[in-house]
């Protein structure tokens, strides 16, 4: 099976190696916002044209995608940065790429052939606030023989804070190919994440035939249809009291921005604390990401069909009283490594359509209640008089679904992971409930 897969280590760069890591995403930075400026110049060159009455087909041409860019900048590019051999190609060619991308995005979105909310134009990026990164397609990029050390284009060779053995024996063995690499600065270390064309071996699950439920909250990461109850860690509320100081003791120090939003010069202590704050969320981020890798990895390898909601996390963060916890679990990232875990492994990941109602509908008899409110903990059904957790109640309806999916639509669609609508059944009958549209009044039932 082959798979595109990434790899991602910690670099241990010289002081020297350091300061061309960064010049080259700086590269990339300078490409974009010159790339930009040339689009914003031609389109209102073209208004101006415009305006004047002159045809269309003789209008000044933007260069709109990746190619255009890249031609305008090879001819520009002597005058535009003298300094331009300094850095490899690739630096100057991740900016453009970057922009021409954005181009095309907004222009989708425009047109209304994108999904998603609308995107802006794009802005030039700021030397404070743009993400270092930097991509590299061409040249000598390679894990070296020792296991310690990588070799990129221009950079030359650096020493990794980790082995490279589970990519190297894949390289070794002729099962395994480098695409691409990304530098990336974050958290006060430099990363360097290799995008590679894997053959990895068929799998199958320890239980092939089992099917699990997994239902996500805040108050517990996950409870499964099994029994078994995963605590929420809690990171970000572990170390909230630490983000809390670190942010009062930036707020101090004398940072880039002046009261009226002028421009200064920061102090070291401002960039000194900013540093300290930057490793602490990604000390969190680091935790979350375990944790979520460690939950997904036994799912897929232990049950043949796993099944989870399709959860509205934008809406639920919209709630400023549930946002920080529903941010600290990481509920997408959930059911986004366990789409491609459960393929690895030979498994089906089910998703249960936004409005099956899980939590409402009796795991026992069928029933379902009109209103659940998220205080009630316990699930009492007034039919059967079951007495069960909420979320365990829950968990074995979605693994319940996992029958109704694959009698009514087949596997080959539910190993996808996207989202299924259940059918109705004997004992059973889960309805979608469309939410009420804005500015209509709700309909009072009728009396029987």
């Amino acid at each position: 099976m082959k798979v595109t897969q990434a790899y991602r280590y910690a670099l241990d760069p010289a002081p020297g190696q350091v300061a061309a890591l960064a010049s080259h995403c700086g590269a990339a930075r300078f490409a974009f916002n010159w790339g930009l400026g040339l689009v914003k110049a031609a389109l209102s060159q073209r208004e101006a044209e415009k305006s004047y009455g002159v045809p269309d087909e003789l209008l000044t041409e933007v260069p709109w995608s990746l190619y255009g860019l890249r031609r305008a900048w090879n001819a520009a590019k002597g005058q535009a940065a003298p300094w331009w051999a300094d850095n490899s190609k690739e630096a100057y060619n991740t900016g453009l790429d970057g922009l021409a991308r954005a181009l095309k995005n907004w222009s989708a979105s425009r047109a209304g052939t994108r999904k998603g909310p609308k995107i802006a134009f794009p802005r030039f990026k700021s030397k404070h606030r743009a993400a270092l990164s930097c991509r590299f397609t061409t040249g000598t990029i390679r894990v070296e023989a020792d296991r310690r050390h990588v070799t990129l284009p221009r950079l030359g060779t650096v020493r990794t804070h980790e082995s490279t053995r589970k990519l190297a024996r894949h390289l070794e063995r002729g099962t395994g190919r480098i695409m691409s690499a990304i530098i990336r600065y974050e958290g006060g270390r430099w990363f360097v994440a290799f995008t590679c064309e894997i053959n990895r071996t068929e799998r199958a699950p320890a239980r092939p035939g089992a099917v699990v439920g997994a239902d996500l909250g805040v108050k517990e990461l996950a409870v499964l249809s099994t029994g078994e109850v995963i605590a929420n860690p809690k990171h970000h509320r572990s170390a909230l009291k630490r983000l809390r100081r670190l942010n009062k003791q930036l707020a101090r120090r004398v940072g880039p921005r002046t009261p009226d939003g002028g421009r200064r010069q920061a102090s070291a202590r401002w960039a000194k604390t900013k540093a300290a704050l930057g490793r602490a969320h990604a000390r969190v981020a680091n935790q979350r990401r375990e944790g979520i890798h460690k939950l997904t990895s036994r799912l897929a390898a232990t049950y043949g069909t796993v099944v989870v909601e399709d959860l509205n996390v934008s809406g639920m963060l919209a709630n400023r009283r549930l946002a920080r916890a529903v941010a600290d679990v990481g509920m997408a990232e959930v059911r986004r490594q366990l789409t491609y875990k459960t393929t690895w492994n030979s498994g089906r990941l089910v998703v249960a359509d936004r409005w099956f109602p899980s939590s409402k509908t009796c795991s026992g008899c069928g029933a379902v209640k009109a209103k659940l409110a998220l205080s009630e903990r316990a699930y009492t059904c007034i039919e059967c008089g079951l007495v069960l957790d909420r979320d365990r109640n829950a968990a074995l309806n979605l693994a319940a679904l996992a029958a109704d999916v694959a009698q009514s639509c087949g596997e080959t669609r539910n190993a996808r992971g996207g989202a299924v609508r259940p059918g109705t059944r004997a004992g059973r009958a889960p309805a979608k409930r469309e939410p009420r549209k804005r500015g209509t009044l709700r309909r009072k039932p009728e009396a029987a």
